[in-house]
């Protein structure tokens, strides 16, 4: 690894905080049994929050944000990762507590790492990314629960988004009609590209009710929204169906009754991607390689918008101001 390498990184200064690309050292670096040269990382909700003051997501100060990684490793002390070898990492506290892949270089746990699975390269993987892997969970989830391909529609909110997107493109692959909800006119045909039977208007799901139950319409759903659109889907779930509930963009205070929980036995099911046990999280990146991989990779369905590492501050606005589509790509290598 060079003394120096280019990073994107965030630092608090009084009461703000200055975001840009700079020279960093490698021995500001934490400790680590595994060296990565970074090639892709991507934008997330969560990564334009550690960069902004408020945010209560960034731990330490300065930091290379970016919540997940992919590349190639150049040394390891850990036997199990090989040098050479291509691998990603994302989750736990990097990007948070620990500088993540906005950056040429990272050390990382070996705990961190997970290899990347045969026929999903480098760029596919960090294409579909955190987000991607929270769609993916999310679907695995609301499956292990008995929802199966013809019991009836599924429900993806905040589907323009990064997971909501791969969402509706997974549950579709999978033979589920997929209604997608969306704010945004414009990403109707991208979201019936990647598979959605239909569009709800986002006004549907956001308005509120006096009524604690609605009519039983969805047979299960994935929510990235919170605010008032989980309560919409807890109280228009069928009997036993469940919503994967995954983000927080609408804001995070739920008000809701209990009345979908004892009278028609929903179930909300928390997605908690960054602190998923290594091994599970191996195993899903296996199946997303296969059965769960996302449809619209190859034909640009998946609304993959490709960035250097001078155009992360951008695309950290865009997510901020809510005029984001799909996946966010950060080539960092070159």
């Amino acid at each position: 690894m060079p003394a120096e390498f280019r990073a994107f990184v965030a630092e608090t200064v009084g009461d703000g905080v200055v975001r840009g690309v700079r020279e960093f050292g490698a021995s500001d670096l934490p400790d680590g049994e595994v060296e990565v040269r970074v090639d892709w990382s991507s934008v997330n909700y969560k990564d334009a929050l550690a960069t902004i003051p408020g945010g209560k997501v960034a731990r330490i100060s300065p930091l290379i944000p970016g919540i997940d990684l992919a590349g190639e490793v150049i040394a390891s002390a850990e036997p199990s990762v090989a040098v050479g070898s291509s691998v990603l990492a994302h989750g736990y506290d990097l990007g948070v507590a620990r500088h993540g892949g906005y950056a040429a270089y990272a050390r990382l746990p070996a705990g961190y790492v997970v290899p990347l699975s045969r026929g999903l390269f480098a760029r596919d993987a960090m294409s579909i990314g955190t987000a991607g892997f929270t769609a993916a969970m999310s679907v695995a989830a609301l499956e292990d629960r008995g929802l199966a391909p013809g019991e009836g529609p599924v429900l993806v909110t905040g589907a323009s988004g990064g997971v909501g997107s791969v969402a509706v493109s997974i549950l579709a692959a999978r033979g589920h009609e997929v209604w997608a909800a969306t704010g945004k006119a414009s990403e109707q045909p991208r979201l019936r590209a990647l598979g959605a039977a239909g569009i709800v208007p986002r006004e549907e799901t956001t308005a509120g009710s006096p009524r604690p139950l609605e009519s039983a319409r969805w047979a299960g759903a994935v929510d990235t929204v919170g605010a008032a659109t989980l309560p919409y889907v807890l109280r228009t779930l069928r009997p036993g169906a469940a919503v994967a509930s995954s983000g927080n963009a609408g804001g995070a205070a739920l008000t809701t009754t209990v009345l979908p929980f004892i009278l028609r036995g929903v179930a909300l099911l928390g997605m908690d991607s960054a602190n998923l046990a290594i091994e599970a999280r191996r195993a899903l990146w296996e199946r997303i390689a296969t059965d769960l991989r996302p449809n619209g990779l190859d034909d640009g369905a998946l609304g993959v918008t490709e960035v250097d590492l001078d155009g992360v501050e951008p695309a950290l606005d865009a997510i901020l101001a809510g005029q984001s589509r799909g996946r966010w790509l950060v080539r960092v290598a070159g």
